[in-house]
């Protein structure tokens, strides 16, 4: 072997090297693939759908009142749910209706028929959401392990975005 043989062995080494270090880049920090389990968030999401997950929305721009993130739970779980209510918020469910701050808020991504249990923030401890911390709730608001039950979420448990669903191919769409 001479000396060109092993630069060009070298050259192509470094190459794939720096390959794997911007996909690894992406995956930690950019975006990542992410998959629906369950029927939590039925009807917006079904079971087995999978998305691209996007992790640099909230290191640039605040979270808001109906986006669909993915958040950390339990050290190992992930879960996927809706934001509903954010720092400062007093939220409380009667009647199967949604009020933030003694308002009523329409919830157009659910079914209009829908009854779930009452809730009120008092029963976590709160009188309002704390800074830097959401509620947040699964659309089947029937059968959702969400804030009601495991508690308010820090913003360094929000793993990121749901943006775009590209499995099952007939329903690919962006995730506003």
């Amino acid at each position: 072997m001479d000396w060109l043989d092993i630069r060009e062995f070298l050259l192509d080494s470094i190459k794939y090297i720096v390959i794997i270090f911007i996909i690894m880049f992406v995956i930690f920090y950019v975006a990542s693939i992410t998959q629906v389990v369950g029927d939590s968030m039925n009807p917006t999401l079904k079971n087995g759908e999978v998305f691209i997950l996007n992790k640099m929305k909230y290191r640039f721009s605040e979270v808001r009142r109906g986006d669909i993130i993915s958040l950390q739970y339990a050290d190992t779980k992930y879960l996927i749910k809706r934001v509903i209510g954010l720092p400062g918020e007093k939220v409380e469910i009667k009647n199967s209706q949604l009020y933030i701050n003694d308002k009523q808020y329409k919830e157009d991504y659910l079914p209009d028929d829908l009854v779930y249990d009452d809730f009120s923030l008092k029963t976590l401890g709160y009188e309002s959401i704390p800074k830097d911390t959401y509620l947040v709730l699964g659309d089947n608001r029937k059968n959702s392990l969400d804030s009601r039950e495991i508690g308010l979420i820090k913003k360094k448990d929000i793993n990121g975005k749901i943006s775009f669903r590209f499995w099952p191919v007939y329903r690919i769409q962006f995730i506003s």
